[in-house]
């Protein structure tokens, strides 16, 4: 199940986490190494208890656990790190990321970000696009959404009317959220810590969508 709710987004920036790896290391005799994973993209994890700094605060966490029932819920989660397809300096005002080339077939065409690091670079898909921010481009030339194109925010599917010629570079520019869940079951809150200056410990980890 699966909320298309954004945990606050001023909660949400004072957070920490990032992108987690699973790598498997198997050390033979002679001390070489063989390294695996069985993860094609990276999972996040963060800890929304960080950006919590007034009571009130601590009620809108409370309100938005409850709704979302602990784990069994999934919604969407800002981080402030990483949400544009282009540099966070950045607008996101041009065809930032190339997401497919035509083939006078296929209309639909998934939005993702490329990371590039050298000659190496990964392909992140990106299910939760925000509305209201994507445009799309094709050979070049601006195109109209809801004439040329629709884009499906909770799949982050772009839909063409029409077939892009061969070759025809497809871009986007947007920004997006990740889709979560809380990790506990368990909002464990104390008044004199949390007055103190002590957050409380609020996992969230990102789902598979």
């Amino acid at each position: 199940m699966f909320h298309e709710i954004r945990f606050p987004a001023n909660l949400s920036f004072g957070a920490t986490g990032g992108p987690e790896r699973r790598t498997e290391v198997v050390t033979l005799a002679n001390g070489y190494e063989e390294r695996n994973t069985p993860w094609a993209h990276a999972r996040r994890r963060y800890d929304a208890g960080l950006g919590l700094s007034a009571l009130d605060d601590l009620a809108v966490l409370i309100a938005f656990f409850e709704a979302r029932q602990g784990q069994l819920i999934g919604f969407r989660w800002k981080d402030w790190s990483d949400y544009k397809s282009c540099l966070p300096s950045q607008d996101t005002a041009g065809p930032d990321q190339l997401i497919g080339l035509g083939d006078e077939l296929t209309t639909q065409f998934q939005l993702s970000k490329t990371y590039r690091s050298g000659e190496t670079s990964y392909i992140r898909p990106i299910t939760k696009p925000v509305a209201g921010t994507i445009r799309v481009s094709r050979g070049g030339d601006t195109m109209v959404a809801g004439v040329d194109y629709t884009v499906d925010v909770t799949t982050g599917i772009v839909s063409f009317t029409d077939p892009p010629d061969i070759g025809a570079q497809i871009r986007a520019a947007f920004e997006f959220d990740v889709p979560v869940r809380f990790a506990t079951d368990t909002i464990r809150t104390s008044m004199s810590r949390f007055q103190a200056g002590e957050a409380p410990d609020v996992p969230v980890i990102e789902v598979r969508i």
